[in-house]
């Protein structure tokens, strides 16, 4: 401060000091005194201003300081390159992991959704728990009688998935479409970036066929083409007008590639979706009226479906258990990847800790080979809190450039777990690498360095001037007690930690395992399977009248063409592909004649297939009773049905099942499946699963696949390369009708493998998580184990002299190694199921890890970090007698 400013200073107190005097003497409050003397006197203005001066002064100097103890820190790491080396990217590697993970759970759970006002928006759901469907939808029937009775909701938009063949602009090829109502854009606040969206005047079977293409399918099959807009195309034979593109959005409730209104769905304008109270295939939306909430909709709308399903018992079993709830959109959307984003975020963070345990092992050693120089500082006097300001000195430089390379690290890894979180969750696919990775990496360097600032013991001075606890002696490096318990500590810390990481990923690993071990009761490497739609294997001169049946010939001669390909072993056509269409159709409510329920049970339920004549042979599950299906069944006018080997065993212990007539009660869905006419059950089949990878016992029923314009999965044996018959059948089918269009061929074992793909990710993914820790940690017991070695050379020396053989060194110092890992594995076993039982209060996913996980997580832990203390124990037992004696 310079003199004028300092007598200004003086002179202002001054007054102000007078001034507050006789106000107080003459009665005013002190604080009112002081602002009464600081406005009369106009010196306000200088007050803050001079106290402006001080306290930036105070900043400025503090910062100056630090400035400086960073540049000498950063000189004193230049000398230690090896250790700021591995400090950097031990660092780098927790921070980078946890910015990029931050990112996307960030762009997939926090987020807004485009939507505009999402928080009205919300999710209407049905399910029938008591046949294992979570997630029905609704027909229209039963959406219009929810519409009647609710008043919470301001709009209702609905939403169907369908599969239309696309023609008239290259190939062929099938999309995925949603059908929608005029309302559905309106309530789900979006908007066109080009064109208009549909609205009311879409709605009806007389309006003109009009879609409007996702954002994604614009921009990758259109090349973002703005005259795109008034484009005609076909879709599934019938003409439509591309009318506008959407916003980007995420595609819920499905990846859809246009949305379309009823006009361009065949099936739409039938009378079966407009009459059939369980005909179940649209999804609801619902967006709440002014000043109602989502609790006050739920009650209303749960009321309203418990009366429907009163007024309508013959549609709604008691045993289904059919129930309906009411969910905010957002919620709905980001469920799926919730569970499995914030276990990558605990991952990330299990690996953050490591890594700073292992790097406070590195410093702590070094501050210990540095007790000398901090020790001289404190007798030449610096303060405790200058030489604490020197350690943070360094770990900022370490820490800053460890969050440096760590955000360079980031930036695929976003790339990498956004693709990885899109397999559960489409808002993944929108992830772009933004700031947050910026700031939580910022972020995460300070936390470190104060961490690690205060991680070394600073050096205590006597009144001589002698510092206690330098940890050196005669120039020999001494590990105090306190300081060798750190070490231990953090050393332990990765241990745990690292063990968490391991069971986790055995636990994957070996679910992983067992479903891609699991036999499946059906032939899948030699089976080629591809997605037919509907009508399409009759030409367009010879394609029956709407609502008109099939021909029943186009069938059979698409599958005798097919049959004569070279290498075909065998082809059949079904309705579902296994996996792959896992959900789809609901199960059915049957009876059998000669079976009666016991008293209040009602009638079983079941899955309903539709398969064609050999289809049991061509796939290789066997026929355990009676016969499989002919060409003549499909063609024939008696209904007939084969059932499950389990159905038979239920319902019929002794087995006879064959020629007894079975009959539909009820559906959850009158989408295809079993005919509620009454069949004759002609034959048995082995259980086969064809929902889910790990199989389990399912009751199921077969009718003959009679081609009634359903979805039509082609199915092709061959003994030889299944991929090499793709071209070869699609050629076959077109030249049945030119619009023919072949989607998806794979093999039952690629769609297996695809199915397990989440699941593989998960495993891979944790598994790098535990592989970076263990290898953290390995390096952690390894330093730790190599700076004792180092500190007690002249107690080896000793030890040596008085006859103790070098094998009784190396066991001595291995046996500390396991000690370590052994304490870390048991503190790890208890976090892990602490930490276990309280994530699966929250999520009903997570397990307790078994037996086989922990010995496996705990054999490589335990063998890989005693291998990794063979060096420093090596070292223990080549010590030179004569070196260490002089050392003291």
């Amino acid at each position: 401060m310079r003199p004028d400013e300092r007598e200004l200073d003086d002179e202002i107190r001054g007054h102000i000091a007078l001034s507050v005097k006789e106000r107080i003497e003459a009665g005013e409050d002190p604080v009112a005194a002081r602002r009464a003397a600081l406005a009369e006197l106009g010196y306000l203005p200088a007050v803050h201003e001079s106290m402006r001066r001080v306290w930036y002064g105070r900043w400025f100097d503090a910062a100056a300081a630090l400035g400086r103890e960073m540049r000498i820190g950063l000189r004193s790491l230049l000398r230690a390159r090896g250790m700021a080396a591995t400090v950097v990217v031990t660092l780098a590697l927790g921070i980078g992991a946890n910015a990029a993970i931050f990112s996307v759970v960030r762009g997939v759970l926090l987020r807004p959704l485009v939507n505009r006002g999402e928080d009205r928006l919300i999710y209407i759901r049905q399910s029938a728990s008591g046949t294992g469907t979570e997630n029905l939808t609704f027909s229209v029937q039963e959406i219009n009688d929810i519409k009647a009775r609710a008043t919470t909701i301001g709009a209702f938009g609905d939403f169907s998935t369908v599969e239309l063949t696309m023609t008239g602009d290259g190939e062929p090829h099938l999309l995925k479409a949603g059908v929608v109502g005029g309302s559905y854009f309106d309530v789900m606040g979006l908007r066109p970036v080009l064109g208009r969206l549909l609205n009311a005047g879409d709605d009806g079977q007389d309006a003109a066929g009009a879609v409007v293409l996702t954002h994604r399918y614009w921009t990758t099959s259109f090349n973002s083409d703005p005259s795109v807009i008034g484009r005609q195309i076909r879709l599934a034979g019938r003409a439509a007008t591309i009318v506008g593109v959407l916003e980007p959005s995420v595609p819920y409730p499905a990846d859809t590639e246009i949305i379309g209104n009823m006009v361009v769905s065949p099936h739409h304008l039938g009378a079966t979706m407009n009459v059939e109270r369980a005909h179940r295939m649209t999804e609801l939306f619902g967006r709440l009226a002014p000043g109602a909430s989502v609790e006050d909709a739920r009650a209303e709308l749960i009321a309203a479906h418990a009366t429907m399903v009163k007024d309508h018992p013959e549609a709604y079993s008691t045993r289904a258990d059919f129930r309906l709830s009411v969910t905010p959109l957002r919620d709905q959307i980001t469920a799926p990847a919730r569970t499995i984003l914030l276990v990558l975020l605990a991952a990330a963070a299990v690996v953050f800790v490591i890594a700073c345990s292992n790097v406070a092992n590195l410093i702590l050693a070094r501050s210990v080979r540095r007790e000398g120089e901090l020790a001289i500082r404190a007798a030449l006097g610096a303060s405790r809190g200058a030489l604490r300001r020197t350690l943070l000195a360094e770990s900022l430089v370490l820490c800053g450039l460890g969050a440096i390379l760590g955000v360079l690290l980031a930036r695929p890894f976003v790339a990498l777990v956004a693709a990885y979180a899109a397999r559960f969750s489409v808002r993944a696919l929108d992830v772009r690498v933004d700031a947050t990775v910026l700031w939580v990496g910022a972020a995460l360097a300070i936390a470190a360095a104060i961490l690690l600032a205060f991680v070394p013991r600073l050096p205590l001075s006597d009144a001589s001037g002698a510092t206690a606890g330098s940890g050196l002696t005669g120039g020999n490096l001494r590990i105090t007690p306190g300081t060798n318990r750190r070490l231990r500590l953090f050393a332990t810390t990765q241990i745990a930690f690292s063990f968490v990481l391991l069971t986790g990923a055995g636990m994957l690993i070996a679910a992983l395992i067992a479903l891609q071990t699991t036999n499946a009761g059906f032939l899948t490497r030699q089976i080629l399977a591809f997605d037919i739609p509907p009508f399409s294997l009759s030409s367009p001169a010879s394609r029956p009248a709407q609502g008109a049946p099939e021909p029943p010939d186009l069938y059979g001669e698409a599958m005798a063409n097919v049959g004569r390909l070279p290498g075909v072993d065998g082809v059949v056509g079904g309705i579902v592909v296994p996996w792959r269409d896992s959900g789809f159709w609901r199960p059915i409510q049957f009876a059998v004649e000669g079976y009666t329920p016991a008293d209040g049970e009602e009638n079983p339920y079941a899955r309903s297939r539709s398969v064609g004549p050999g289809f049991f042979a061509t796939l290789g599950i066997p026929v355990v009773a009676g016969r499989e299906f002919t060409e003549a069944d499909r063609i024939g006018s008696e209904r007939l049905v084969m059932v499950s080997q389990s159905i038979a065993q239920r319902l019929f212990p002794n087995g006879l099942a064959v020629n007894r007539t079975l009959s539909v009660t009820s559906s959850l869905s009158t989408q295809g499946g079993v005919n509620s006419t009454p069949s004759r059950i002609v034959g048995v089949v082995a259980d086969v699963d064809d929902e889910n990878v790990d199989a389990r016992t399912t009751m199921t029923i077969y009718q003959v696949y009679r081609t009634k314009g359903l979805p039509m999965r082609l199915f092709v044996r061959t003994a030889g390369d299944p991929q090499a018959l793709v071209q070869p059948v699609t050629r076959v089918l077109r030249e049945l009708s030119a619009n023919q269009a072949v989607a998806r061929p794979a093999t039952l074992e690629d769609i297996r493998a695809e199915v397990l793909a989440p699941e593989r990710l998960n495993a891979f993914v944790v598994s790098g998580f535990a592989g970076i820790a263990l290898l953290i940690a390995v390096v952690g017991v390894s330093g730790v184990l190599a700076f004792s070695v180092s500190a007690r050379m002249r107690e080896f020396g000793v030890r040596l002299a008085i006859g103790s053989a070098p094998r009784q060194l190396l066991l001595r110092v291995l046996s500390e190694g396991a000690s370590i890992v052994a304490i870390g594995i048991a503190a790890g076993v208890a976090a892990g199921y602490i930490l276990a039982a309280a994530a699966s209060s929250y999520f009903a996913a997570v397990e307790l890890p078994g037996a086989l996980p922990l010995i496996a997580a705990a054999s490589v832990l335990g063998i890989t970090a005693v291998a990794a203390s063979l060096l420093p124990a090596a070292r223990a037992s080549r010590v030179d007698v004569l070196q260490a004696l002089k050392a003291e």
